[in-house]
């Protein structure tokens, strides 16, 4: 057997061991030399994927359901979210899609779809598609007092266990009236502590939780791995408030996305819940989030 190094054809003509062996280690020598001055791997990084909130669209969706999925889809997005199917059947949502190149991981559904028609809302999420089911809204008579949060809780963990035998994930919407305090607590974490953290997930609105004078890390920390969705919208600096697109305003993204594998982000979903023109807003904040590095 010869060495890999091989004497043979080796262009190194006839020599001794003592020779072949100095050789051999200068060549070998000279093949790390490269490798010890290898630059440094880029720390940086980018969404892998960008995703779209069709609440943002609605007004258009109404009057062209498959249409404006195309020009979402033309922008440069590849998930959507839902709110809503305009009265489309399930099959026909997700044929719409498969054409487009788009997939669906999540959607939004009524509160009271809960109590009554459930197992309809898991049969279109299994045709669609869709990996969660997200409820983004308390009816007020519901969100009274601590007890009234708790018995949500309790609600939300029945829901979650009906969507893991399903093979699905159940998970909430916050807007900012968690985050105003009853008896002197912050109802989300209420609702965080009473419900089941994995029958429970969160999709937390980044613009809403700035809104409520809260910090996105702050729930991160405390709830690692409890956050796979996330809506990505932008607020204005000054007293209003106002929701603008990505990137126009004040919230600090690359501090937020630098934290995305602590909080366990999945999916990030733009949205704007009033833009003058819908599809110059998702552009916009497409193209940001494209170009964003963390």
């Amino acid at each position: 057997m010869t060495s890999g190094l091989g004497v043979r054809g080796s262009g190194f003509g006839s020599m001794d061991r003592r020779t072949f062996v100095a050789a051999a280690g200068a060549a070998i020598a000279g093949l790390t030399v490269p490798e010890a001055r290898a630059p440094i791997p880029d720390p940086r990084r980018r969404l892998d994927r960008i995703g779209l909130q069709l609440y943002t669209v609605r007004g258009l969706m109404a009057k062209d359901f498959e249409g404006t999925l195309a020009k979402v889809a033309q922008i440069g997005y590849r998930e959507v979210e839902f709110a809503g199917y305009f009265d489309h059947p399930p099959k026909d949502v997700r044929a719409m899609l498969d054409r487009l190149g788009l997939v669906s991981p999540a959607a939004h559904v009524a509160y009271e779809s809960i109590a009554a028609g459930w197992d309809q809302v898991l049969d279109a999420a299994h045709a669609i598609g869709h990996s969660y089911i997200v409820v983004a809204w308390i009816p007020e008579q519901e969100r009274k007092d601590l007890d009234g949060w708790k018995r949500v809780a309790e609600k939300f963990t029945r829901a979650g266990e009906a969507c893991r035998r399903a093979g699905l994930q159940f998970a909430f919407h916050n807007h900012s009236y968690e985050f105003s305090p009853v008896a002197g607590q912050l109802p989300y974490d209420v609702l965080l502590a009473a419900a089941d953290p994995q029958l429970v997930k969160l999709e937390m609105d980044l613009f809403w939780i700035t809104n409520g004078d809260q910090d996105p890390l702050a729930y991160f920390h405390k709830y690692p791995g409890r956050f796979p969705l996330v809506h990505v919208k932008d607020m204005a600096p000054g007293p209003d408030r106002k929701m603008v697109d990505v990137g126009k305003g004040k919230i600090d993204w690359k501090r937020i996305f630098a934290q995305s594998q602590l909080a366990g982000i999945e999916h990030s979903f733009v949205e704007h819940d009033e833009p003058p023109d819908p599809i110059a807003s998702i552009q916009a904040s497409y193209d940001y989030l494209q170009r964003l590095e963390f």
